[in-house]
């Protein structure tokens, strides 16, 4: 714990020679007048300062009249030092600190006492020092030929972003003011412009995808995300087992009179129709749980389930059967197929929810989903996944920083 009179280290640093270069062409000039201030350096336990000397300058050539020099490190009329600045960021982005206790640990650590617009001064100024022209150089270089497409909504702006599945980079962004499709066509299109020609681009189910994928990229495979598609089917699933559980809660004793007395141990051992829904609500996810990846224990719980509520066989049936529709694992053929056994299914259409997906899963939807199966190279990304990851670390250091 430090004092509160800390120590106070003095330096000097100094750049003012008699001559110095144009910064624009290299002539020397001569100096006309030497500035000295004072900057805030970072020691621990200490307060820096420092004494910066520079000079102006009468220019002997065309590109001005006069001109500075500046210190290595230290910004031109700047109080910090870049130092301070990426002491700011390394807590900020590093540490992942938020404004305020970014803050105090820099008056604790180093008695630098920083306002709130000097923080986002230092981002600025780090995002000025990014060249994002070779950035994208880099990024038409390592591109792997598949793009994942999505938005992201900041209050009245939109993030629009488009990421690398495979090589696990950004590869561009855009904020702008609204989610339609001018914005996102002449995104695509400066995306089109700059070189970028994928062979895959991976979106969610939003409507404003298909038309422009197809006008600026007429070539490239449009897949679906499974992920996406299957998480609205389970919601529906999961709807069919809450009214069914529902209706199994009400159902209290099944219409029988309870007999006067007491009642036997085998009566005593049975569940209520209550207590049996709520097991079926405590496990439902077990019906949506693909088979591979139940435990022993899960297998044993969904066999439980289903002796409570018979009614859940018909849905556990369809998801099995849908689980099987979206395998990567198949031929175009064989989906084809499967999708026709599973349309033509007359117990899933009785079942409200169930119906509901049938009749959403159109067949032009439904070859968008497998189109993945037309090429190597869909295959290996079948989800929206990687951009999402990406939208959920932006969101984090939004509302946390």
């Amino acid at each position: 714990m430090f004092t509160a009179r800390p120590s106070i280290c003095h330096a000097h640093r100094s750049h003012a020679p008699k001559h110095a270069p144009c910064p624009h062409c290299g002539t020397l000039g001569h100096r006309k007048e030497t500035f000295t201030r004072t900057v805030r350096g970072i020691a621990y336990g200490a307060l820096l300062l420092i004494q910066v000397t520079t000079a102006e300058y009468r220019a002997r050539c065309a590109c001005c009249r006069t001109f500075r020099t500046q210190v290595e490190g230290i910004e031109a009329k700047a109080k910090y030092t870049n130092s301070v600045r990426d002491a700011v960021l390394d807590r900020l982005l590093d540490d992942g600190m938020n404004l305020e206790r970014l803050r105090q640990a820099l008056q604790r650590d180093f008695f630098l006492e920083l306002s709130t617009g000097f923080v986002y001064d230092c981002l600025r100024w780090k995002v000025a020092q990014r060249n994002l022209a070779d950035y994208r150089r880099w990024t038409l270089q390592a591109f792997s030929g598949t793009l994942g497409i999505d938005e992201m909504h900041l209050g009245d702006w939109t993030l629009l972003v488009a990421t690398d599945p495979l090589g696990d980079f950004p590869v561009a962004f855009a904020l702008v003011a609204a989610n339609d499709q001018d914005h996102l066509g002449r995104f695509l299109r400066q995306l089109r412009d700059h070189g970028f020609h994928p062979r895959v681009v991976v979106t969610d189910g939003s409507n404003l995808y298909p038309t422009l994928l197809a006008s600026v990229w007429p070539g490239a495979e449009h897949p679906l995300c499974v992920f996406h598609v299957r998480q609205d089917i389970d919601a529906l699933v999961l709807d069919a087992v809450k009214r069914l559980r529902r209706q199994q809660s009400r159902r209290g004793h099944g219409g029988r009179k309870r007999r006067r007395g007491r009642p036997s141990s085998a009566a005593r051992r049975r569940l209520t129709a209550k207590a049996n829904a709520h097991v079926v609500f405590k496990h439902r996810f077990l019906i949506v749980k693909r088979r591979e990846q139940l435990s022993v224990w899960e297998e044993k719980q969904l066999q439980t389930l289903l002796e409570y509520l018979p009614a859940l066989r018909g849905l556990r049936r369809f998801v099995d059967h849908t689980h099987r529709l979206l395998e990567a694992s198949q031929t175009e053929a064989q989906a084809w197929q499967r999708y026709a056994t599973w349309q033509g299914d007359e117990a899933f259409r009785k079942i409200p929810e169930l119906a509901k997906v049938l009749d959403g899963c159109r067949p032009e939807k439904f070859g968008k989903l497998i189109a993945c199966l037309r090429s190597p190279l869909g295959q290996r990304v079948r989800t929206h996944n990687h951009v999402e990851r990406l939208n959920r670390q932006l969101r984090h250091h939004e509302e946390v920083r």
